[in-house]
């Protein structure tokens, strides 16, 4: 099964939710064949203004939606008698207003945050404000909208010349950070990269084990310190080991944190400055691992890590388990980070490179 297809499949939460919602928006509406002109006074007859976007959002200028197209005509005597195509058969409502606000609504309930959702809402309305438009039609402009705003975020993870390349892994607890190290590891190795890990969850046996199961079937040395020693000393032995070996990769796990713990955020600050003794360019890439799941939330925790731990990039997992897949593209809207990859499940081919097409088609249930 194709990644798209498995993508597709594991987010049926999101996808059939925001389809059956977009065909209720349109259902509450006009009836097909309702000509009724809209009324609106000049003050209203254009979408409201989307807010002005974070200074921290990188976004293409917005460009018409290629799903944009101009009201169908009606079909003549002969076409009614011959059938109409499924296309026009499908119920259509103007866009007014209302249905501009419900479309809001839908989107900040698929979690894409409130700024996020006006944005897109009224770049979907704005060439089609006071037209007719069909559940399908909006479903394809919402798919090209967030791929347009996603387009720029979608990034590898960079390799650079640099012996060793060092990765720094952080997150809260429970958001896959573990399990995303042994797959990234796996495919690096692949890969034909000289991988090493550094097991810096000192206080969990736990990671530890897990990281070595992983270790052992990527063929990937795994570097461990007795429980509850220093990390950030680990972090230091690790790096200089790598050296040693000449390993391209060092991927140092940390402990999971709650990002309002500041003892915790504390100690993530001492390892990179420990880290930073050793090389001052490292680390070179500290990737923030986030749980789907968590929501609105993962807006917080970004803030935060990227404050303390200067986060380069995202993964963002758990993708599966949610039906608020939209917070990704909040994130993508709000902070303009690259996000390098995601994950549906606990396969090594569960985690895969970002591709905004596939993953904005995905998300309102177009099929492949």
């Amino acid at each position: 099964m194709s990644f798209f297809n498995k993508l597709k499949e594991r987010l049926f939460r999101s996808s059939d939710k925001l389809a059956g919602e977009l065909d209720a928006l349109v259902a509450d509406g006009a009836p097909v064949d309702a000509d009724v002109p809209v009324e609106t006074n000049p003050a209203a007859a254009a979408p409201k203004p989307a807010p002005e976007p974070s200074a921290m959002a990188a976004h293409a200028p917005f460009k018409p939606s290629l799903t944009a197209a101009a009201e169908p005509a009606r079909p003549g005597l002969i076409g009614r008698l011959m059938g109409r195509s499924a296309a026009e058969d499908e119920p259509r409502r103007v866009m007014d207003d209302a249905m501009l606000e419900n479309l809001e609504e839908v989107l900040i309930r698929s979690d894409m945050g409130v700024d996020t959702a006006v944005r897109v809402s009224a770049n979907i309305a704005a060439t089609r404000f006071g037209k007719k438009v069909g559940a399908r039609e909006l479903q394809g402009a919402l798919a090209d909208e967030v791929a347009r705003i996603m387009g720029p975020v979608a990034q590898p993870m960079p390799i650079y010349p640099k012996k060793p390349q060092v990765v720094l892994v952080v997150g809260v607890n429970g958001s896959g950070k573990t399990t995303t190290i042994g797959k990234l590891a796996s495919q690096f190795k692949a890969a034909g990269k000289s991988v090493m890990i550094a097991a810096g969850d000192t206080f969990r046996a736990a990671a530890v084990e897990q990281l070595q199961i992983w270790g052992a079937r990527a063929g990937v040395p795994v570097l461990t310190a007795p429980e509850g020693s220093d990390p950030a000393s680990l972090a230091f032995d690790a790096m200089t080991k790598a050296e040693t070996d000449g390993a391209d990769l060092l991927l140092i796990d940390t402990a999971g944190r709650l990002q309002n713990r500041q003892d915790l955020m504390e100690e993530l600050s001492k390892i990179v400055r420990v880290i930073r003794k050793k090389d001052p360019t490292a680390p070179h890439n500290t990737l923030l691992v986030l749980d789907a799941t968590t929501g609105q939330n993962a807006l917080l925790q970004v803030e935060i890590f990227a404050r303390i731990a200067d986060v380069s990039g995202l993964v963002m997992t758990k993708l599966d388990g949610t039906a608020k897949g939209g917070v990704l593209v909040a994130l993508a809207d709000r902070f303009g980070l690259p996000i390098h990859a995601i994950g549906v499940g606990e396969q090594i081919d569960d985690l895969a490179a970002f591709d905004p097409e596939d993953f904005a088609r995905a998300l309102v249930g177009i099929g492949a």
